[in-house]
């Protein structure tokens, strides 16, 4: 669904962002893109959906090229980026000029999404707040039926409620012929979200697996459960007992520490090396 083979990309008179960076992402999977502020998340995605174009290499998206916007393309991509553009429409105006350049949008799960965040489609979009704003676009984004979904930072703006609101809403509009691919920094917000991990350090992807792989590969403990600091990949101080990842090892059981995970792979990517097809 998404295939980036040798990308080279720079801003004018900047030096390169993206030299020949490799990427191949398949349909049914929730794909967290993580990275540090500046890492080239959101140049990354402009490239992916058209709005930038690639200075040399191929970008296919859903079999076609981003950059050529043809109709077909345009009509299954939803990208959210994180700055919203001003609007003086009502959302219910906003959806009726809209929506019919989506083929697939479904009214009624746009309706449930709106209900979800509890929101009022009568309301006009210049009187909401940055996070009403996010949930209204969040809900649109998700009816549309497109195969590819891209959210920048989604979260932002978002207070704790409406975040597990968000996941909610994600998980069960996923399917196996659809690609979701969620941009953040703010990695605890994904939780337990996202099936695949992708890290973007210095224009590169330092890290690309997923999250079976991870749960195969290493566990997350506290530092007194593994005393022995030489089989720490990475580890933290903490209150009391520190927090550590390991190589997996048959007796240890342990869940995810997304947050952990990516701190460990920008301060040691050595240690986590991976390939854009893992």
């Amino acid at each position: 669904m998404i295939s980036v083979k040798n990308l080279s990309f720079h801003y004018a008179k900047k030096k390169e962002l993206f030299h020949e960076l490799n990427l191949e992402l398949g349909q049914g999977n929730i794909v967290g893109l993580l990275g540090k502020n500046g890492a080239g998340k959101t140049s990354l995605i402009k490239i992916l959906t058209g709005l930038l174009y690639p200075k040399a290499g191929e970008c296919q998206m859903l079999g076609e090229t981003p950059s050529k916007r043809s109709p077909q393309f345009l009509s299954n991509v939803y990208f959210l980026p994180e700055e919203i553009e001003e609007s003086n429409l009502r959302m219910d105006k906003h959806v009726a000029l809209y929506a019919p350049f989506y083929p697939k949008f479904d009214h009624e799960a746009f309706a449930s999404n709106m209900t979800s965040f509890g929101i009022d489609p009568s309301e006009n979009l210049k009187n909401l707040s940055y996070g009403q704003k996010k949930q209204f676009y969040i809900s649109f984004g998700l009816a549309t039926g497109c195969s590819l979904l891209v959210f920048d930072e989604p979260t932002n703006g978002l207070d704790i409620p409406s975040k597990s609101v968000f996941r909610k809403l994600v998980a069960s509009s996923m399917t196996d012929d659809k690609l979701i691919l969620i941009s953040t920094h703010q990695v605890r917000d994904l939780g337990n979200l996202i099936d695949r991990v992708l890290v973007l350090n210095n224009g590169s992807i330092i890290f690309n697996k997923s999250t079976e792989d991870i749960s195969n590969q290493y566990d997350f403990v506290s530092t007194d459960t593994v005393p022995d600091s030489t089989q720490w990949l990475y580890h933290e101080r903490g209150l009391g007992n520190g927090k550590a990842i390991v190589r997996s090892q048959e007796h240890l059981e342990s869940k995810i520490d997304l947050e952990l995970l990516f701190s460990g792979i920008v301060a040691h990517p050595e240690k986590f090396k991976t390939t854009a097809h893992e």
